[in-house]
């Protein structure tokens, strides 16, 4: 076995064991991280299947954006109220045998999928675009679109602080 072949099933195993403890944990802050070590697995096997686009874009959206939010909210709805959240389960059964049926389903999809046929299609379109180019157009055409965007999220991150601010303070002076 080669070392890259051992380092994808082991980007793999992460994933799917994070993905998994996502499923069994009740704790909310574990799942949120255990959710950032499943989305960073899924970007080293994307980088290993030579997506490089769609494993850094979801390092940065997803762990970089989504998630911290998630853990922001988490933690301050956490101080808000004063106690621990933990999530109920609830039907456990009728979530197992529909991740099941999922499971076969996309299983035979993939099965009979032909993939030499993806293979042919891309060697043929001879298209020039990696992540290179890909990178200097974002930075140097759409570079405004992407300022913007960062700003008007700091906007909301600032807000969503403030607001959760005058909430405490609210109830300080109730009490």
């Amino acid at each position: 076995m080669s070392l890259p072949l051992i380092i994808f099933y082991f980007f793999g195993i992460l994933s799917a064991a994070a993905a998994i403890y996502i499923a069994l944990t009740k704790n909310i802050i574990y799942v949120a991280f255990s959710l950032i070590l499943c989305f960073i697995g899924l970007a080293g096997v994307f980088v290993f299947l030579g997506a490089e686009f769609i494993a850094v874009t979801q390092i940065l959206v997803y762990v970089g954006g989504i998630l911290v939010l998630l853990i922001f909210g988490v933690m301050l709805t956490n101080r808000l109220k004063g106690e621990k959240l933990v999530s109920q389960s609830r039907q456990k059964l009728l979530g197992f045998l529909v991740s099941g049926m999922l499971f076969y389903v996309l299983l035979q999809g993939i099965l009979a999928a032909n993939f030499s046929a993806l293979e042919w299609m891309s060697a043929e379109s001879g298209s020039q675009t990696g992540l290179k180019t890909l990178g200097m157009n974002l930075m140097t055409e759409y570079v405004l679109a992407f300022e913007l965007i960062g700003l008007l999220l700091l906007i909301a991150l600032i807000g969503a602080v403030y607001i959760a601010g005058n909430k405490r303070k609210e109830d300080k002076h109730a009490a």
